[in-house]
């Protein structure tokens, strides 16, 4: 298929959906304290629920994501959906804490079509708008991430946390019957076994320190931002007397960072990368520099939010883009190692900030995510000697 097809409407459709189904992994986090009333848990013990989507999310990624470079994408995408509505119907059914977090893992493990549609767009995109389609389709991505927490949030006010599930399942029945008549087929490029193919990854991994150090970057950058949005809703509860709603609507505010997905991806068809990414990098330490100070201060935390959504989000793009350019035979692949270390770097947030939280309370979180956002400035500066973006 050829780049001139990647149609405006097709572009949207894609953004959309990744939005709507990425949303599935985050509708737990500003309902973590009403699942914790409902089974008589502590929050560190409910804390285990977005640890193990994430980890769920890691494993798709490792597992099904791959396959992209080899079967058809549109085949892979509808059955997909088949598996991330049982798993989001188990969730509203959970009769306990542990049946919640299998069905969690399942969620976070069937969610990963958001991560076809990208190298799909990247691929179908000519090379000098590469950039910009990978933006909007993060942007969707992205709105889904924070719009979900505002949803979720409000929805688990008056509804309850189980109908949430629900609503989330009859969101993705309806998507999957569009994309049926609506998605097109994309030729693949690997035409070996799926051992082979499995095999590959690690070739990459080894033989590919642009996708190694951009995998670091994403993880210790998306590991900060789980630590935050993790304690969020306890530091409402305690500091200012909110509940999952308030939480969610600091869901609303990052929207608007998350915006920057679109303008980095423009940003990166016209600049260095390595330029950028220090600014990106520069922007995340002074989010967290400002939440340092926000402990009890809605604006410091408002100010904070917008900063660490466009930080992380622009930072995100970036990467990307970088690894897409350098190996357009195997986007799949090289985005599949990116987000499993994306996704293990938030897994390793969400258990930092949660232990954070629980010995340090704000001030521990905010200086976990600090020390994180200063470890992709120690990386890329110690790759930036051997020439490695």
């Amino acid at each position: 298929m050829k780049a001139t097809q990647l149609s405006k409407s097709l572009l949207y459709l894609m953004a959309v959906g990744a939005g709507l189904v990425v949303a599935n992994n985050y509708y737990n986090q500003p309902l973590l304290n009403l699942m914790a009333q409902t089974f008589q848990v502590t929050e560190a013990q409910v804390s285990k629920i977005p640890l193990a989507t994430q980890l769920g999310y890691a494993f798709g990624l490792l597992f099904i994501i791959p396959l992209g470079d080899k079967f058809s994408r549109r085949k892979i995408i509808l059955f997909d959906f088949i598996a991330i509505v049982a798993a989001l119907i188990c969730t509203a059914l959970a009769p306990s804490l542990w049946m919640l977090t299998i069905s969690s893992f399942c969620v976070g493990f069937a969610s990963v079509v958001p991560q076809l549609f990208v190298p799909m767009a990247a691929q179908l995109a000519s090379e000098e708008n590469r950039g910009k389609a990978i933006g909007i389709v993060m942007s969707g991505l992205l709105i889904g991430i924070l719009g979900s927490r505002f949803i979720s949030g409000m929805i688990g006010d008056y509804f309850g946390w189980r109908f949430m599930y629900y609503l989330a399942a009859g969101f993705m029945i309806v998507y999957a019957v569009i994309l049926y008549f609506k998605l097109p087929d994309v030729a693949t490029d690997f035409k070996g076994s799926y051992a082979q193919l499995m095999r590959s990854l690690i070739d990459i991994v080894k033989t590919k320190p642009e996708v190694r150090i951009a995998a670091l970057r994403g993880g210790f950058g998306f590991a900060g931002f789980s630590a935050f949005w993790t304690t969020l809703v306890f530091l409402m509860e305690q500091n200012f007397g909110y509940g999952s709603g308030a939480a969610g609507l600091f869901g609303v505010l990052g929207i608007i960072g998350a915006l920057g997905a679109t303008l980095s991806g423009k940003l990166n068809d016209s600049y260095d990368s390595k330029k950028l990414i220090y600014a990106f990098t520069g922007i995340l330490i002074l989010s967290w520099i400002v939440f340092e100070f926000s402990a009890h201060s809605i604006i410091g935390l408002v100010v904070g939010v917008l900063l660490v959504d466009f930080g992380l989000q622009s930072l995100h793009v970036t990467n990307q883009n970088i690894i897409f350019t350098k190996n357009p035979d195997a986007r799949n692949r090289v985005n599949t190692i990116y987000m499993v270390g994306y996704f293990i770097g938030g897994a390793l947030g969400t258990v930092a900030g949660a232990y954070a939280w629980q010995h340090f309370k704000w001030q521990g979180v905010a200086t976990t995510g600090l020390v994180f956002s200063v470890l992709i400035l120690v990386f890329q500066a110690l790759s930036s000697r051997t020439g490695t973006k």
